[in-house]
């Protein structure tokens, strides 16, 4: 790959993470409830706000690991076990992920009966892309292990 490519996505990914916090921060300052709250107020006393931040550290960790694989592909060492290791941890965030929003069906199930389609909806844009991602992660690190595996075997035999 080349490296201006690797660069690329390296940038994406960071603006993707900024996005993302920019995003939890400023959201909940404009939601219905929230609009004439105090700091204290929004951030303290919203219990499925604290977990939605919670829940949101696996997506970070798993962006700065897809952030280091770029890194490994920039500079050769695509096929190592520290890539490996990289595309294991976003496999296990993507299932994390997955288990925050299956735990989440909790909180809505006491919500308000009008606000259930809403969270059902937003549950399912926010676990169909992590199932999609554990997937191609494991995918990539299985095919990666057997790379690596070989090109020791290889280096052994020499």
């Amino acid at each position: 790959m080349k490296r201006s490519s690797t660069i690329f996505l390296q940038i994406v990914i960071v603006l993707i993470g900024i996005g993302a916090l920019a995003l939890m921060l400023w959201e909940p300052h404009i939601e219905g409830r929230n609009a004439h709250a105090t700091l204290f107020e929004i951030y303290f006393k919203d219990p499925f706000l604290a977990y939605a931040y919670i829940a949101s550290i696996p997506f970070f960790i798993g962006l700065y690991h897809a952030f280091k694989v770029l890194e490994y592909v920039r500079q050769n060492k695509t096929f190592s076990q520290a890539t490996v290791k990289a595309l294991r941890t976003i496999k296990y965030c993507a299932i994390a992920i997955i288990g925050f929003v299956a735990v989440s069906v909790i909180f809505i199930m006491f919500a308000d009966k009008d606000d259930r389609p809403a969270g059902v909806f937003m549950r399912i844009l926010i676990a169909f892309p992590s199932i999609v991602i554990a997937t191609a992660a494991a995918m990539f690190e299985r095919i990666l292990q057997n790379a690596v595996d070989i090109k020791s075997e290889n280096d052994l035999t020499v």
